[in-house]
């Protein structure tokens, strides 16, 4: 099924709740143009083809403690792809997801969720990223895959994603 959304959340954090939650999505890419839409969005099948997959997890615990993992299959083999949670979620353009989320926006290093990823012979790749702070309401919502690492890379595909965000 190309347009795949599911969403877990557990324990959610509503001011003092000590567990966190966890917010699991996954879905399978289709371009935009794609008769049934999808969550994941491919601009450049040339490196995420329709129908490969990809699964972000979410883990925000007690006190705003933040884990990001990025699992994806069916995509360029052996590549190493630059990741990012963005500020908006996907759309027909692969601007529309708008700018990187930051922490503390124009603040330096450690600043943002980096997923970068190198894939193995069958395409598939995972990251993770931890922080100690966890993402404002409305200010993180997609994952953005782009054709390479390092800035001034391409975007080739995004991946909307119901982020929870820390409270109080």
């Amino acid at each position: 099924m190309l347009a795949t959304l599911s969403v877990v959340a557990a324990a959610v954090l509503l001011g003092g709740t000590t567990s966190g939650y966890t917010v699991d999505a996954e879905g399978r890419f289709a371009p935009p143009t794609a008769f049934i839409p999808s969550a994941a969005v491919t601009y450049d099948q040339s490196y995420v083809p329709a129908a490969a997959s990809i699964r972000v997890r979410q883990h925000t615990g007690a006190g705003g403690v933040t884990t990001i993992d990025l699992l994806i299959t069916g995509v360029r083999p052996h590549h190493s792809f630059g990741a990012s949670v963005h500020q908006r979620p996907c759309g027909a353009l692969p601007a529309d997801s708008g700018a990187r989320y930051e922490n503390q926006p124009g603040a330096p290093d450690d600043n943002e969720v980096r997923l970068d990823f190198t894939t193995d012979a069958q395409g598939a790749g995972a990251a993770s990223d931890r922080h100690t702070w966890g993402l404002r309401r409305g200010e993180a919502a997609s994952v953005v895959i782009q054709d390479r690492l390092g800035d001034g890379a391409t975007r080739v595909a995004c991946f909307t994603v119901p982020f929870g965000w820390v409270t109080g």
